[in-house]
C-alpha cells in the first residue's frame, strides 16, 4: 500500500506536530511542524524538512548549519494526527548548540538544565 501524505489529519493550518528521534540512542531531540509538501520533501530527499511557522517557508534542518538529520525511519501515530522521525543526527539539533532542545528539567519544583552547549 502506498503512502499519501494527504492520509494524514492536518490542524487548520495545515500542519502537523514532528518528534525527532535519535535512532541509535533514543533520544528525543525537538519537535518542530511539518505540512504535506514538507512530509513528501522528507521521504522523498531522506532529509528532514520541517515547516518554519516563523519563516512561512521550507526548513531543511541543518541546510544552514550543517547539523543535518537524516532520515532512518517515519512512523504516523494511531490517529494519524503526530509525526515520529528517527534520525541519524549530525552535531546538536537545538538552536541552543545543545543535542536536545529538551534540556531542562522540573524537579522538586526547580528547574535544572540537564546538558550544556556542545562545543
Amino acid at each position: 500500500m502506498s503512502f499519501d501524505p494527504a492520509t494524514l489529519t492536518y490542524d487548520e493550518k495545515g500542519l502537523i506536530p514532528a518528534i525527532a528521534q535519535d535512532a541509535e540512542s533514543g533520544d528525543i531531540l525537538m519537535f518542530a511542524w511539518m505540512n504535506a509538501e514538507s512530509v513528501a520533501r522528507t521521504l522523498e530527499s531522506g532529509k528532514v524538512t520541517y515547516w518554519s511557522r516563523s519563516r512561512q517557508s521550507f526548513w531543511v534542518k541543518g541546510e544552514t548549519s550543517g547539523h543535518v538529520q537524516t532520515l532512518v525511519d517515519f512512523r504516523i501515530d494511531c490517529d494519524r494526527d503526530c509525526l515520529l522521525v528517527l534520525v541519524r543526527q549530525e552535531g546538536p539539533a537545538c538552536h541552543t548548540n545543545r543535542r536536545s532542545c529538551f534540556y531542562t528539567a522540573v524537579r522538586e519544583g526547580d528547574e535544572v538544565e540537564l546538558m550544556k552547549p556542545m562545543v
